[in-house]
């Protein structure tokens, strides 16, 4: 039988969400716990692959197994085993070629930005000093959506076989005295988005103009883009996938 599970976690502990030979992840350390709880070997296999220190406030990973449980229960027993900053939301069944990865339709991020020193956030938003031009952000964010191949935002030693994302949203906004980015598509190349981010604010601070995009994207070329922002302010906070998928 083969079960999604629908968690959230603070990446601020983990190596990544994928398994790592030398450092700790939130998937090694999930696996873990339902092993221990179901008395057998479980894998799991994630929705995607969060950089160290990326939070997820909806992840989705599936499993297979052939021990009957109550979903509710094992939610209440993972809740109770795993540490303070993982938890489960959600186990239900689903059918037997469902994918967790391949399966999901779209993605979306959130990147948060402080623009006034903050002693309570420090650690989950990025403090940027200088002013934006939020305007000229939000310009530059719709020209994501005339393009397709976005190998400029993409680390260099990478194994993908294309560079094709779709970008469904792509917008700044204030919220809360924070500036969030949105971002929606279908996949994400590593270190898309803390590169696009990067990129957009030289855009906001006038290091770049918004037209000067165009060219970053045509030229495929990582160094061309913007730095990249850290890591400990960017969020995963939806995955959508087709409703044919839950029994």
């Amino acid at each position: 039988m083969r079960y999604f599970i629908e968690l959230s976690y603070n990446g601020k502990a983990y190596h990544g969400w994928q398994n790592q030979p030398k450092a700790i992840s939130v998937q090694e350390v999930v696996e873990d716990s339902l092993s221990k709880l179901l008395n057998e070997s479980i894998a799991i296999v994630g929705a995607g692959r969060t950089d160290a220190g990326v939070h997820a406030s909806q992840m989705f990973a599936h499993f297979d197994t052939n021990i009957v449980f109550k979903e509710e229960d094992l939610i209440f027993k993972l809740n109770s085993f795993l540490p303070k900053d993982i938890a489960i939301h959600d186990i239900f069944k689903v059918k037997a070629e469902a994918h967790a990865r391949f399966d999901a339709l779209s993605r979306t991020y959130l990147y948060k930005i402080c623009l006034k020193k903050n002693a309570f956030t420090f650690d989950n938003v990025f403090y940027v000093k200088q002013d934006l031009n939020v305007d000229k952000m939000n310009e530059a964010s719709k020209i994501l959506f005339q393009y397709k191949d976005f190998q400029c935002f993409s680390k260099t030693k990478t194994d993908v076989k294309t560079f094709d994302c779709d970008i469904m949203r792509a917008e700044w906004f204030f919220k809360d005295h924070e500036l969030h980015f949105i971002i929606k598509a279908d996949r994400f190349l590593r270190n898309m988005i803390r590169a696009i981010v990067g990129t957009m604010i030289n855009i906001g601070t006038g290091k770049l103009n918004s037209q000067d995009l165009h060219a970053i994207i045509a030229s495929k070329n990582r160094s061309e883009a913007g730095f990249s922002v850290p890591a400990h302010a960017l969020y995963l906070t939806e995955i959508i996938y087709p409703n044919t998928l839950k029994i």
